[in-house]
Parts: structure tokens; sequence; C-alpha cells
């Protein structure tokens, strides 16, 4: 992507993809301690919210504390499910970009009305309604988002809530040079024969780690090229769905394991005769985009690349980024 270019420049969705780069130099982790403290003190958290407010930051956030081993119980749920559990030991973090998410918004409710005090909103607006149903609200500095398509939004949530774990954890978030691998990330050149492949594929699958990369990769790709996609975790793509894949379509595996790449090689390219693609920080047997390496955020970095990815295939097919023909900004809203 190149906003010297009218081509992406005239998009609002491209815009707020570079604008990421700004909102990742100037996060604060320290706005969260506080907050962390109180958390950690309940030994329990949730983080609820719908759609791209919940895949990424939530599950980016519970791979972290997973992999660090923290004492913390951590744990992600959509908000109608998680109103069925007793919550009265969670410290809650609600995340609605525009505070008036429906579901989302009903289970503040819900705890409000339960007497649970350690509720809080994460949002992109002051003062709705899913702030007045918590008892803190915490307010992104990335600013409303035009496109339908979240995109810096979903990274400033992933790095609050990660600013949590770290803060929890007792370790220093390594934000060091980040802003500028996701600007890479974001510009670099995509193989226009891996564009062509993924623009002619029936279903354009993405594989990989528990950590929302993947799973949010596979809603954008809805939304932003309006292919049909799926998310295929851990060894899925090659535990059964490969009897319905095609031949023309495209695997895209985030940062593959090494001890899964040949059964990957086995099952997916010799059996069906797929595509697949491997987004990493390293060189793999498989067509490769490869980002520069952000350690421990570097899923960051494989988001933003995906970004990139899907911007190009989106152009290819001359679809309007902006515009999705019936996907929403504010999936289901509470009206008042």
């Amino acid at each position: 992507m190149n906003l010297n270019e009218s081509r992406y420049a005239n998009y609002a969705l491209v815009r707020e993809m570079m604008d990421t780069v700004a909102v990742v130099k100037n996060f604060n982790p320290a706005q969260s301690a506080e907050v962390a403290q109180e958390i950690a003190e309940s030994g329990h958290f949730l983080m609820t919210g719908e759609g791209s407010s919940r895949i990424f930051p939530a599950k980016n956030a519970l791979r972290k504390a997973a992999t660090w081993g923290l004492d913390l119980h951590t744990c992600t749920e959509g908000s109608r499910q998680a109103a069925q559990y007793d919550l009265s030991k969670f410290a809650v973090f609600c995340a609605s970009n525009s505070g008036r998410t429906k579901e989302v918004v009903l289970l503040a409710q819900k705890l409000a009305a339960e007497g649970n005090s350690r509720r809080y909103c994460l949002s992109a607006n002051e003062g709705t309604p899913l702030a007045q149903a918590t008892t803190r609200e915490f307010v992104l500095r990335c600013g409303w988002e035009q496109a339908v398509a979240a995109t810096k939004s979903v990274v400033e949530q992933a790095l609050f809530y990660e600013s949590i774990i770290c803060h929890v954890a007792g370790r220093r978030m390594q934000l060091d040079g980040l802003d500028e691998k996701i600007r890479l990330a974001l510009t670099m050149p995509i193989d226009a024969e891996i564009v062509r492949k993924a623009t002619a594929a029936s279903t354009i699958y993405f594989a990989g780690y528990n950590d929302g990369v993947a799973e949010e990769l596979t809603l954008k790709t809805n939304e932003i090229t309006r292919n049909k996609s799926d998310f295929l975790e851990g060894t899925y793509a090659v535990h059964g769905i490969e009897e319905v894949m095609e031949p023309n379509d495209v695997v895209f595996v985030i940062d593959p394991i090494e001890e899964e790449i040949e059964k990957f090689q086995e099952v997916l390219v010799k059996g069906v005769g797929l595509t697949v693609v491997a987004l990493a920080d390293r060189d793999t047997p498989f067509s490769t985009i490869k980002v520069p390496s952000a350690k421990e955020m570097t899923p960051a970095v494989y988001l933003a690349a995906g970004w990139n990815l899907l911007v190009e295939i989106g152009l290819a097919l001359r679809i309007n980024l902006d515009k999705p023909t019936r996907a929403r900004k504010v999936g289901n809203e509470l009206i008042q």
C-alpha cells in the first residue's frame, strides 16, 4: 500500500490502516496500570465483545498470558454466552468501539444489576450507553473509523489488553520499533501471483495459532474482498476439511509451526493440489510473505501484512473497500 497513490489513498480503509503506525508509536502502556492491579486482585479476567473488538485483542492476550504462565484466570467469550456464566468473581472488560453494541451493553447492565463492581468499558467514544453501564471507561485514542472494517482500533484494543497482561506479569511491554515494523508490513509489495491466485479462489482459508490473527483476517476477508473465507485453527486444515477443498483454493498459514509443515505439504499441496502461502518472519518451504520480526509482538505485524494482502486482493477485484453491501459498522446496535 502507498498513500502517495490515489488507488490506495482514496479509501478510508487504507488511510486508517496506515494510521495504525502512529497509534502504536503513541501508545502508553501506563494507562492500564491501575486497572491491571484491580484485575490481578480479582484473580479472574474476562474480555468480551463482538467481532473485531474481541477476536484479536482478547485472543492475543490469552496466548501471552498462557505462554508466560500468568497466575490469572484469563478468558474470552461472546457477550450472550458470557451472560449465562457466574461472573461474580470476574473483572470484565466490555469492548465496543461504538459503545452501543447491544449484546455487550446488555451484559454490562446485567453485571451492574448483580453488583459486580469490576466492569470496564473499552470504546472509541465517550459517554456511551456501555460506559453508563460500567464502573470505568477507557477511550481509544485512535478515534472513530469511517470504513466499515475495523483496523487501527483492533490494534489499539490489542495493545491495551496486552498492557494489562504485562502489568500483571511484571513485564515491560516490548513496543520498541514495533511501529516501523508495522509500517513496513503495510507497505511491502505483495507478489502479484499470490494476489492472482487469491482472486481466483473459491475459498480463502487462514490457518495458524488461536491468537486471533488468522481468525481476524478471515473476518476481514469477508468484509474487504467479499470472498468466502474460513479460519482453520492449528491443524484443522489437515483433519477432514481437505475433503471439500478445491485445487483453486488458497490457504494462508500464519507463522507455520515447523512440525506441521510437512503434513500441510502432504495433505494440501500434494493431496488437494491447492496453493499454500505462509505469512512468516522467516523463510518457509511455501511461497512466503516475509515480515520483519518483532519478537513477542510479531502477531501485530502479521495482522498488518494480512491487511496489506487483502487490500491488494480487493483492488484487483475492483471492490469498494469502504462500503460492503450488507455488513454494517455497528453489527447489532442498541436502540434506546
